[in-house]
């Protein structure tokens, strides 16, 4: 997309943004550390605005009816650096869905919610984030993400502090998280912050490793298993070949795919994974037996 950046007073509007809603891709269960705030009235026609933090960046951004983003307090160079990648401006989105409309209930997810993007957060973050999201809701995860951070992360702006390292927490005992309230996670976090620390789980060499091998190291960590992994591989590791199967995801295959996702999805599996988890959370009926979308089979990918 062709984006064009103004610096205002107040920070760096950046037009010509495409495929993206803020609500849709910072609340859809693939980030934690971002709340929607009142919106804010130094630029004329915003609609929504969120406040949060990815690695040692604090951000305010705003959107405006026609899609366009005021990142408050940013400068050109800092969304070139960070922002822009984060929110994967450089992916055609359009294209893609135009490829997953081809299959007519990928269509309706995708209408459903036709601003998700899958954002390019820090691995290690994404780790973390996912081992303290089991058998947990949204808000307590994002609870236990915050106290995380303020308990051993550094200042940031705004009252946030950064996501700490894993050599901070390798330090750690499970009585140390106890404040967190993470209850039986606090182990799994201790033994990934180990293990990342000394290198027994190389999260530098994830990205270029075969998917099955880069699961397998995950896994070598107390706690994390399948789901866990694929979310982490997906939303922290850009590995878009990951589909994560939590309850929904099973009821999408089992009653909408019995024979696997269509050919159309094969080289976006996890955007079109993010359209259909969407789609199931906030769609319930289309599970309904009578919905003539449930009797459908396609050809596995």
């Amino acid at each position: 997309m062709q984006l064009q950046l103004t610096t205002l007073d107040c920070g760096l509007l950046v037009e010509g943004v495409t495929d993206l809603s803020l609500s849709q891709t910072l609340d859809c269960g693939q980030c934690f550390t971002f709340s929607p705030l009142p919106i804010s009235h130094c630029i004329e026609g915003l609609c929504e605005t969120w406040q949060g933090w990815a690695g040692r960046h604090f951000l305010t951004v705003s959107q405006r009816k026609d899609g366009a983003l005021l990142f408050h307090n940013t400068t050109g160079a800092d969304f070139e650096q960070f922002w822009k990648n984060y929110f994967d401006l450089d992916t055609d989105y359009s294209q893609i869905k135009a490829i997953l409309s081809q299959d007519e209930t990928l269509k309706k997810a995708i209408f459903n919610a036709p601003g998700i993007r899958i954002l390019c957060q820090d691995g290690w973050e994404a780790l973390c984030c996912f081992i303290i999201s089991q058998n947990n809701n949204i808000k307590r995860i994002k609870g236990i993400v915050e106290r995380l951070c303020q308990s051993f992360g550094e200042p940031l702006s705004n009252g946030c502090y950064s996501f700490p390292s894993p050599s901070t927490l390798a330090h750690l005992s499970v009585d140390d998280l106890a404040p967190l309230r993470c209850g039986f996670r606090a182990k799994y976090l201790i033994d990934a912050a180990c293990k990342v620390n000394s290198q027994e789980v190389c999260l530098d060499k994830i990205t270029s490793m075969p998917l099955n091998q880069a699961k397998e190291e995950l896994m070598k960590i107390y706690g994390v298993g399948p789901k866990v992994a694929d979310c982490a591989l997906l939303y922290g590791f850009y590995r878009l070949e990951c589909c994560p199967m939590d309850v929904w995801m099973k009821r999408v295959f089992q009653v909408l795919y019995p024979n696997g996702l269509p050919e159309c999805a094969k080289n976006h599996i996890g955007i079109a994974q993010q359209y259909l988890f969407h789609y199931a959370r906030t769609c319930p009926q289309i599970f309904e037996e009578d919905n003539p979308v449930t009797k459908k089979q396609e050809a596995p990918v």
